[in-house]
């Protein structure tokens, strides 16, 4: 695994909005990534696709946009060690420029072949907080190409962006009907050999093309939260239990739900 982001990496990560970092993983560690998702995510689907997928219709546009099974660290060891490996999360908050990194919660999307592109959507509004230096990372377990739906980024929409949104839908472009502003950036492409890994602000634009071939595109996917952040009266994947206990405004810093992974002090 990559042990160290440059300063020009860094730079050009506050500047667009993403960062694409060619073998990040060796052979065996994607090996061990595979692995490890795969068993994840295949127990997750046998046990109940109600609990945390998007697979109870599976022929749903949105479920055919790919298949996202949430929060697998939850119920997978192997996962839950290397998501929340405190290299990463270091790696992780060095490029976000925050002072501590806590875990919003890991996925995994997986493409399957001719699969429904994935709509221009923002992550942070989604989420039970509000955040211009929320970040996840996105780590290509199969080649990501232009064939198969790789990523798509509107480089440095990050900066003039707000916390409106629209749901991964038919259609594609229906995010620019919000910010009509944007339809003047030109996209870039984010192909990803396996192994790779793509950083992205929690604001910057993203979709993903359809999968025009016959076979799946799997990625291993984690949101992160900066420490300090608060609540914003969303609901989002926190636990009825935990929902019903906080107030617009409260810390977000329980540790089962959102562990604290890398923090400056502990250097």
């Amino acid at each position: 695994m990559l042990s160290k982001l440059t300063v020009t990496q860094i730079e050009s990560y506050h500047e667009h909005g993403f960062l694409i970092v060619d073998g990040f993983l060796n052979d065996d560690e994607l090996e061990t990534w595979r692995q490890c998702v795969d068993d994840a995510v295949t127990n997750r689907l046998g046990e109940s696709v109600e609990h945390l997928t998007n697979q109870v219709n599976p022929q749903d546009f949105y479920a055919q946009v790919f298949t996202q099974c949430l929060r697998l660290a939850d119920t997978n060891g192997g996962v839950r060690e290397l998501v929340y490996d405190p290299r990463l999360g270091k790696l992780t908050n060095d490029l976000a420029g925050t002072e501590g990194i806590r875990v919003w919660h890991d996925q995994a999307l997986i493409k399957p072949p001719h699969g429904n592109p994935t709509a221009w959507h923002l992550d942070v509004p989604y989420w039970s907080f509000d955040s211009q230096n929320a970040i996840s990372f996105w780590l290509a377990l199969d080649d990501a190409t232009l064939e198969n739906g790789c990523i798509w980024y509107l480089p440095g929409s990050h900066k003039t962006a707000r916390f409106d949104n629209v749901g991964i839908g038919h259609n594609v472009g229906e995010l620019f009907n919000v910010y009509p502003e944007w339809r003047e950036i030109d996209p870039v492409p984010a192909p990803c050999p396996a192994g790779s890994i793509v950083w992205h602000n929690g604001l910057c634009a993203h979709g993903a093309g359809a999968n025009m071939t016959n076979k799946y595109r799997r990625a291993m996917t984690c949101a992160f939260m900066p420490d300090g952040s608060c609540f914003n009266g969303k609901k989002n994947i926190l636990s009825q239990d935990l929902f019903e206990s906080l107030e617009i405004g409260d810390l977000l810093e329980n540790e089962e739900q959102n562990p604290l992974i890398w923090h400056n002090s502990w250097q």
